[in-house]
């Protein structure tokens, strides 16, 4: 369902202006069954609520954008009621560059939360597209209609259930896997051999391990890495120090993909891939700035002939893996045994572009209780 959308022609142009900026409460069902990430992380969120940022503007043309995280329902009114509703009322919502740089000032006295900073331009240009009666990610430039989707899995409890899964995956149709695994770093190479070898060289295959390593265990997992030809090699260490990632690069041989939960979107991604680390680097709308954010992002990595991964699963990774030419796939989260495949995604794992105006989030009462962390609807809605 798509809600107020571009108002007739003989308006537009003519001073459109933001009115109103609110916050939705949404429910958001835990998942079922829950699942948990490595050892030392939490699990899948419980149920709760989420966040919608709604702009409002003078001529009846709104823009939504989502905050996934519980934390946002508490967070994000108060950020609104003492910041932002003031930066933003009577501006011109088709301004995105100018609001962007605002936001980013006010986060230096507010240090916001790394989510938080792209949710106003997530919005902007929810509204911007339904106002042009296209897509999102047509109105970012547009690159395919399709993509491959990977199977990007939660943490199972031994390394014969994870065969189990990944069998599950190719039954599935998932030309590609990528593995959350245990945090162990002996552990976890032993399972990236073991995959490997059940599936044999013509699958591929990538290991995220959701910064649960210090150098020397990140060393040691890459190495069995590179020895079983993994595709990239994401976020073994906390990335606040692109030493330490400039050091893991130099002693392993699996290639690096970087910058995913780093503070400051294109701009820290810059350094990492001026050390040298980097072979592939994250974007996202939630965790880089927003699309534009998101969208300066892929650009610096293109301009390096480097590849930018979209971190799904959501709309909005959608979206972006539909308008940056340098990516390979697109995120879908599965867990539980059995596994389902994602919504929107055919018997070949591929996902087809959004087709309506805007990202394609309805808001108010019209909102879904949602069955992920992430809203991923099928894309013909």
């Amino acid at each position: 369902m798509y809600v107020n959308m571009k108002p007739s022609s003989d308006v537009r142009g003519n001073g459109l202006k933001i009115t109103a900026v609110e916050v939705l409460r949404v429910p958001v069902q835990a998942p079922q069954p829950p699942f948990i990430w490595r050892k030392g992380l939490p699990g899948s969120q419980p149920a709760g609520h989420a966040a919608v940022l709604l702009i409002r503007t003078d001529e009846g043309c709104d823009g939504v954008a989502m905050v996934a995280r519980l934390a946002s329902s508490a967070i994000l009114p108060d950020v609104v009621d003492r910041l932002i509703r003031d930066a933003l009322v009577g501006e011109d919502p088709l301004q995105r560059e100018l609001l962007w740089h605002k936001i980013w000032e006010l986060d230096r006295v507010e240090e916001l939360p790394l989510y938080l900073l792209g949710v106003v331009d997530a919005a902007l240009w929810d509204l911007a597209a339904r106002w042009s009666q296209l897509p999102t990610w047509q109105l970012l430039g547009g690159y395919r209609t399709e993509i491959e989707a990977y199977a990007s899995t939660t943490t199972f409890a031994s390394i014969d259930e994870y065969i189990d899964v990944v069998d599950q995956c190719i039954e599935l149709g998932y030309p590609a896997i990528k593995l959350h695994a245990f945090g162990d770093a002996r552990l976890d190479a032993k399972l990236c051999t073991a995959v490997r070898e059940h599936l044999g060289d013509s699958v591929p295959l990538m290991y995220d391990g959701s910064a649960g390593f210090d150098l020397p265990d990140a060393i040691y997992v890459g190495r069995a890495l590179a020895d079983a030809d993994y595709l990239w090699y994401e976020e073994p260490i906390r990335e606040f120090s692109v030493t330490a990632y400039k050091w893991l690069a130099e002693r392993q041989a699996a290639p690096l993909l970087v910058g995913e939960t780093s503070d400051g979107a294109h701009m820290n991604t810059a350094d990492f891939i001026a050390s040298g680390c980097a072979s592939f680097v994250r974007t996202s709308v939630e965790l880089r700035g927003g699309f534009t954010g998101a969208m300066r992002t892929a650009h610096l990595a293109d301009s390096f002939r480097m590849r930018a991964e979209p971190h799904g699963p959501t709309l909005t990774c959608r979206h972006l893996c539909m308008a940056i030419p340098n990516c390979t796939y697109y995120e879908s989260l599965v867990w539980g045994n059995p596994i389902r495949r994602e919504d929107g995604i055919d018997d070949h794992g591929i996902v087809h572009a959004p087709s309506g105006p805007g990202t394609g989030l309805p808001y108010g009462p019209d909102y879904p209780s949602l069955l992920r962390e992430f809203v991923v609807p099928p894309s013909d809605s």
